[in-house]
């Protein structure tokens, strides 16, 4: 559950400490004094370059700040948490970034009324003063079948933006031509999130609530209102619902996909789900884009667009060709864009086989009262363990991860398996090593080495 209780020295500093942060472990990375704007430290390499800004309200982090660097932004502004950035910040990153020689200042801007106003009045005045500055706005959420008047939200596409954007500056490209492949690509994205739990702005109770073992689909990055609230469901069913709403052909915000298409994936972490999680919804997403034919050229998975501790995931999914891909893969100092691998997903093998294992020496098992006796005692010490299983994590969880009783059920439940299908042996050596290689196999954790 959400908790308004963080890990902070002030409510009011937290995002100029962040800013801090990020930019101290970060050699690549400057802070402009006065705002809360940081800037590539290497600003001079941008002369007769495109300079890219981009930025937003705080509390979604690595985004913007995380950006940063060649290949990627040249700037990011940041507002006060889940705030647009004021105009008068922008507008010193825009004319920092044109007095450093560039060659036109390019605002990339997530579709919200607040980072739309305040952008756009920072390029106004910029342009007042001779810049030669113009601003693309994502609009990636597939949520809503019909759009408001404000149009779609800008989501974690937004990142892919960054990325072809700065690709696109680092090789000479001219602001126009950067614009019109731009505008091309946000028509070629779409994204959806699923939270399990709100979240809550520092010093703020949460936004809204979501009852134990519910699940809210479509949600924005700040909390605002989705489509449909459900029961929790397992990860492929989830993650199957979710694509075919970004891909709901009566939609009127959805991403024409067909078979054969081929796509980027990005398996976004909103804030609080596991490391583990995280792989299982990736799987799930990698799996039935399989089954809609769709080939996954590349995949992200990790936290790139958050919101503070929320308990969810967003997919965004990008059409893609030859081109696109080559902007994609082209090299970024960027801290927070992933090390990823620029060869395709689809339909690579994913296990090999074992080495064998040296055959143990050929006894053929005795059968006799031992054996019977054995199997009896098997029985009722498997029957006992599968009993127990709760006793023994209670237990265990007065010293240790409270997991005895459920790694015992996986030993219990292996030696059940055997004896349906396996002679049990009348030697004892036999029996006993025929256990041990089993528990060795199957148990895991400290019991089943010591076993």
């Amino acid at each position: 559950l959400s908790s308004p209780f963080k890990l902070l020295n002030s409510v009011e500093r937290c995002v100029d400490e962040a800013l801090e942060g990020i930019v101290s472990s970060n050699g690549g990375l400057v802070l402009l004094k006065g705002h809360r704007v940081v800037l590539r430290s290497d600003l001079q390499h941008l002369k007769g370059k495109v300079a890219l800004l981009s930025g937003g309200g705080s509390g979604h982090e690595p985004a913007h700040a995380g950006y940063v660097g060649r290949g990627m932004l040249s700037g990011a502004v940041a507002g006060a948490v889940f705030a647009s950035p004021p105009p008068g910040s922008i507008l010193a990153a825009i004319m920092t970034l044109w007095q450093s020689g560039s060659s036109g200042v390019l605002l990339l801007v997530k579709n919200y009324t607040g980072d739309r106003l305040n952008f756009g009045l920072a390029a106004e005045q910029a342009r007042t003063q001779g810049v030669s500055v113009d601003m693309v706005i994502v609009a990636d959420d597939c949520a809503f079948t019909q759009p408001s008047k404000a149009g779609r939200r800008g989501l974690c596409g937004t990142v892919f933006i960054h990325k072809l954007a700065g690709a696109l500056a680092e090789e000479g490209c001219p602001l126009d031509g950067i614009v019109a492949q731009l505008t091309k690509a946000t028509k070629s994205i779409g994204t959806l999130g699923v939270s399990l739990s709100p979240c809550s702005v520092p010093g703020c109770q949460p936004s809204f609530q979501l009852p134990p073992g519910d699940m809210e689909l479509g949600l924005g990055i700040h909390g605002e209102p989705g489509i449909k609230r459900s029961k929790m469901a397992p990860a492929d069913e989830v993650v199957k619902t979710m694509i075919d709403h970004i891909t709901d052909p009566s939609s009127q915000s959805h991403l024409s996909l067909k078979s054969g298409d081929r796509v980027v994936l990005c398996v976004n972490n909103l804030g609080a789900l596991s490391c583990l999680e995280m792989a299982i919804v990736t799987r799930a997403a990698i799996n039935y884009l399989g089954v809609r034919g769709v080939q996954v050229s590349r995949v992200m998975s990790g936290s790139f667009m958050t919101s503070l501790e929320m308990a969810g995931v967003s997919l965004t999914l990008m059409r893609v060709d030859e081109e696109i891909l080559r902007l994609f893969d082209a090299k970024t100092t960027a801290p927070a864009w992933p090390n990823l691998c620029s060869e395709s997903v689809s339909g690579r093998k994913l296990y090999v086989e074992p080495a064998e294992r040296p055959a143990a020496s050929e006894i053929k098992p005795d059968q006799g009262p031992f054996t019977l006796a054995m199997r009896a005692v098997l029985e009722s010490v498997c029957k006992t363990l599968l009993q127990r299983q709760e006793e023994l994590n209670a237990l265990d969880r007065a010293a240790g991860d409270g997991d005895c009783g459920s790694t015992h059920v996986l030993a219990a439940n292996a030696i059940q398996k055997w004896m349906q299908t396996s002679t049990i042996p009348g030697n004892p050596c036999l029996l006993l090593t025929a256990l041990a290689r089993l528990v060795e196999e199957k148990m895991g954790g400290s019991s089943g080495a010591v076993c």
